[in-house]
């Protein structure tokens, strides 16, 4: 196989992430707190043998968490809670504490406060947030502050990655940060509502139409480079 193929080839796969990414997006249009992923293609350069010029090919292992506010939603929720700024929630996982932007949450049977997944929400200290049964009306200010019946309980922690590009994706709205994690001090909560996926649709559709489209064209031609080999074979066994 000649040097034009593996270029094509290594794009070929590059777009392939690529695609998969677009797919998930798309799938997640209607998660709250989504943050949309892309795919980074970069330059891999080659020096080759003698006097011929260095070969360049695209690779695409890297992806983005892209990190744009998305559309605040009225939900009237008690709980619900929205972030505006460039914070996120702090949770305890089994596999760490962890960041994220869906701020859906409900009272566990130990009156703390948790996701639909049952991690727990941290304060700003890094404790669990506990809530009463009996407690009175909730209130939670733009600053985090909750209260029960007028009486302050905790201040849900605002945090941010002190390295927001090295943020990793676990799946769902987790993520880890690698980094240190900062108090996100500009960052304000809105009570009652709950912040939508950042995926624009007809962006990703059109990105994913024209992904489509190129992986088409090297496709094609790597099958047209498929016969050629194959037809200069057939006339040097003849």
């Amino acid at each position: 196989m000649d040097n034009a193929a593996y270029v094509t080839l290594t794009r070929q796969s590059g777009l392939i992430r690529e695609m998969q990414s677009l797919a998930h997006n798309i799938a997640n249009l209607s998660t709250t707190g989504y943050r949309r992923e892309g795919v980074l293609f970069s330059e891999f350069v080659r020096r080759l043998d003698g006097d011929e010029a260095s070969l360049s090919m695209a690779t695409a292992h890297a992806r983005q968490t892209i990190l744009t506010q998305g559309t605040l939603a009225a939900t009237g929720g008690t709980l619900d809670l929205a972030i505006e700024g460039d914070g996120f929630f702090l949770l305890e996982t089994p596999g760490g504490e962890r960041l994220t932007r869906a701020g859906h949450f409900t009272r566990n049977a130990d009156g703390e406060m948790v996701n639909p997944d049952g991690h727990r929400l941290l304060d700003a200290g890094g404790a669990p947030i506990f809530v009463p049964a009996d407690a009175g009306p909730i209130g939670i200010a733009r600053d985090g502050t909750l209260s029960a019946g007028g009486e302050p309980l905790a201040q849900i922690g605002l945090v941010r990655p002190e390295a927001p590009h090295e943020l990793r994706r676990e799946g769902g709205t987790l993520l880890q940060a690698t980094g240190a994690i900062l108090p996100a001090e500009d960052s304000v909560l809105h009570q009652g509502f709950l912040e939508d996926s950042n995926v624009d649709p007809i962006i990703e559709m059109a990105r994913l139409v024209a992904v489509q489209r190129a992986y088409e064209a090297g496709q094609s031609f790597l099958e047209r480079e498929d016969e050629r080999m194959r037809g200069v074979i057939r006339t040097l066994g003849a």
